[in-house]
Parts: structure tokens; sequence; C-alpha cells
């Protein structure tokens, strides 16, 4: 009984701790693509999210590849997405995120790779109920992590935007008040040459 317990704390440690290893942040260069790959078995599924927080239009290109080389799914000029596959064959399948539409700006892409290992039918019937459950709560618990690192991406992104416009504003101001006294400045001096006496000698 002790074993059984100590077996359930170590698994719902590893649930919580494994999936806070897979969260990726890369820096994708203009003109450039970055790929990476996942070796699956048959009806093994994968589930790529993914979230641009910086750069140009925060747009990407995304696709994921079977061993052949096909396109399993393809997302063009995206700033997020969350893309599922169920393998057809055993092999590894590649994943790419593109930016080779921009000439100009990097883009900063945060992502993360889940899946679920297929379970044949019989095997499913011997898997001890507190094991079922840990699954159950491992899924929970990425899905909330995904969701909680979409919405730090956010709030960088709004941030960074809100700066940039308080930025503006503060130059657009400091440009309105020059533009003011200098106004000022010459309707003074204008309207003193009005009352000035002016004798011929």
């Amino acid at each position: 009984m002790a074993s059984l317990r100590s077996l359930a704390l170590w698994c719902t440690f590893g649930a919580l701790v494994i999936p806070l290893c897979l969260s990726h942040l890369i820096e994708v260069p203009a003109g450039k693509k970055e790929c990476f790959f996942e070796d699956l078995h048959a009806n093994d599924k994968m589930t790529v999210t993914y979230q641009v927080g910086g750069g140009g239009h925060l747009d990407i290109d995304f696709w994921i590849s079977d061993p052949d080389v096909m396109a399993m799914q393809k997302q063009l000029k995206q700033s997020q997405g969350t893309v599922s596959i169920t393998a057809k064959k055993d092999g590894r399948h590649e994943y790419c995120f593109s930016n080779q539409m921009s000439s100009i700006a990097d883009k900063i892409v945060s992502f993360n790779v889940h899946g679920v290992i297929y379970v044949g039918e019989g095997e499913d019937e011997i898997v001890a109920p507190i094991e079922r459950e840990i699954r159950l709560l491992a899924n929970g618990l990425t899905a909330v992590k995904d969701e909680q690192e979409y919405i730090v991406v956010r709030e960088r992104t709004h941030r960074n935007t809100a700066e940039s416009t308080n930025s503006r504003v503060k130059w657009w101001s400091l440009l309105q008040a020059l533009v003011l006294f200098s106004v000022v400045a010459w309707q003074i001096y204008y309207l003193k040459s009005f009352f000035e006496v002016k004798r011929v000698i």
C-alpha cells in the first residue's frame, strides 16, 4: 500500500514537472525556418500549440510533415495556433516554423508539444484506475499550462504595444509644446510691432 502511494506521488510529481520542461521559446530569423521532429508510432497523437510573441506583424507559417515529407497540417501567416495530428505510420514527424515570407523582421515564437501514446484495446483494460486518473490530471495540467503561457505571451505583446504608444504620445506632446511656444513667441513679437512708435526724422 505504501509503495502504491509513493508511486502515485512520483507520477503526480512527474505530471506536474515534465510538461513544464516541454515549453520552448525560439527566435526565427527573417527569411529562415526552424524545424523540429518527434518519433511517433502509428496511432500516436501529437499536439503543437504556438504563439508569436514578437517581430513584424506577429505572424508565421507552420506545418507538420509525416515520414514521407508530406504535409499533414499547414497554417499560413497565423499569430497563434493549435495543430493536432494522429500518426498514420511509424517514423519521424517534422514540424517547422517558417519566417521565409519576411525579409526584415525576426519572429519570437513560444510553443509547446505534447502527445498521447496509443494503447491497444486489450492493454487499456489492465491500466490501474489511479494511473488513468493521473493521465487525466496530466492532460488537464498541460492544458492549463498552455493557457497560462498564452496569457503571458499576450500580456507581453500588449505591454510592448502600450509602451510604444506611450513613447509616441510623449514625443508628440513635446513637439506640440515646442510648436505652441514658438507660435506664442512669434505672436508676441508680431503684436509688439503694432505698438512701436515710428518717427520720421
